[in-house]
């Protein structure tokens, strides 16, 4: 049956203007309620991804990025960054020719900071290579951009069909956490229910059989753009989600870790290679005394906090990316990464990593190529290593994203300084 193309007008009030979305419920969530600070940049920025314009195009070390407003959460997407400030205003910079950043840029502003316009105060954003996304305090959320597949674009909320501007998820219940992964999005319910929409070919929804993978079989494109409940067997109430760039993560009431999507390097903790289009509870991360509380992937690994500060990897480990060692294998398990002091969060680029610990530090391993570890050099860091510069001088690390090329941090001062 053909997607009902009617069903989703980009200026509608759709079903999500007529739900519960609509009745300005307050949402909160622990990835909300960032302290504000200040922008850096690092790693390559061609397409402006840096935001310092045409002139620079890398960065060796971070560099403080020119923003009108204090700034609550950075997210890096392949090659475009959004902030977020303090008053709930999105800003973006870099690779617009998909709309990811959400705004006119006719006049060459892609390469430096640009206000999006949104009516609504905006907690939390989400990015992922094409596309951006914006939770609003009310429970409602915006996309702007495209999603692709193997075989080019599929469309953001319509089939082939994209948005330069932000345009509403028809979603009835309100979303208390997005989170992006390459080219799909994944929303959190306040009632503890988990919806996606996007490219479904590795298995990365979690609710599309393989057969209907491929640009939604019969059904057409909109048995994938358009959001829809990952059901699991049981009861299960959903706390959190994270997104790898073709799988996805979500940790239950009670401790217990899903997974769906390629894990063609154990990077979602299964023991066999296949891509799992369903939820499968993680048996790897219930070896632990400890609970779950962040999950970053890559490309073909994954990064994982625990209740006590400590960092574990797993997946494929080329060129350093897990920082378990030079002599370090793909591993089918998380394997503690040594090292660190306690930290308070982490993140994933495609073939590097991040952790921020509670001491204001960020520590980089991985892929150099591109100057995203903040070294310096271009060469592997198959370790974590403390990342120095003098825009760090006197200044603590809140949080840490990636994309493929770059790497965006938020810092503020430190109490002595």
């Amino acid at each position: 049956m053909p997607a009902k193309k009617t069903a989703i007008k980009r200026k509608s009030n759709s079903a999500a203007q007529d739900g519960k979305v609509g009745k300005k419920v307050k949402v909160s969530h622990k990835s909300h309620g960032k302290e504000p600070g200040q922008v850096l940049v690092l790693g390559q920025g061609d397409v402006g991804q840096l935001g310092h314009g045409e002139d620079v195009l890398q960065r060796k070390k971070p560099s403080l990025v020119s923003l009108p407003e204090k700034i609550v959460q950075v997210t890096a997407g392949g090659m475009h960054t959004v902030c977020l400030s303090d008053t709930g205003t999105v800003y973006t910079f870099g690779c617009n020719d998909e709309g990811a950043l959400g705004r006119d840029t006719t006049e060459g502003s892609e390469m430096v900071p640009g206000k999006v316009v949104l009516d609504e105060k905006v907690v939390q954003v989400s990015a992922g290579d094409s596309h951006t996304a914006a939770l609003t305090e009310d429970g409602s959320v915006y996309v702007w951009g495209n999603f692709r597949d193997n075989n080019g674009v599929i469309g953001l909320l319509e089939p082939l069909t994209g948005s330069t501007v932000p345009v509403k998820v028809p979603v009835t219940v309100p979303v208390v956490k997005i989170a992006s992964g390459n080219d799909h999005l994944v929303l959190l319910t306040v009632e503890g229910s988990l919806y996606s929409s996007g490219t479904g070919e590795q298995g990365q929804l979690g609710r599309v059989a393989e057969n209907f993978s491929d640009r939604g079989g019969r059904r057409g494109l909109g048995r994938l753009l358009v959001p829809q409940l990952v059901t699991v067997k049981g009861k299960v109430h959903f706390t959190d989600a994270f997104c790898g760039a073709y799988f996805t993560f979500a940790v239950s009431k009670q401790g217990d870790v899903y997974g769906f999507g390629l894990s063609n390097y154990h990077q979602l903790g299964t023991k066999d290679i296949k891509t799992h289009f369903f939820p499968v509870k993680l048996e790897c991360f219930k070896n632990s005394t400890t609970s779950w509380v962040e999950f970053s992937g890559g490309q073909h690994h994954t990064v994982c906090l625990d209740a006590e500060g400590q960092v574990y990897s797993l997946g494929r480990a080329e060129y350093g990316r897990l920082g378990l060692g030079q002599e370090a294998e793909e591993t089918i398990e998380p394997r503690l990464v040594k090292g660190l002091e306690p930290v308070s969060g982490v993140e994933c680029g495609a073939s590097v990593s991040f952790a921020v610990t509670g001491e204001g530090s960020v520590y980089a391993w991985g892929m150099g190529t591109n100057l995203q570890l903040g070294t310096g050099e271009e060469a592997d860091e198959w370790s974590p290593v403390k990342m120095t510069g003098k825009q760090l001088e006197n200044r603590a690390v809140l949080m840490a994203s990636s994309g493929g090329q770059h790497t965006v941090l938020l810092v503020k001062a430190n109490q002595e300084s």
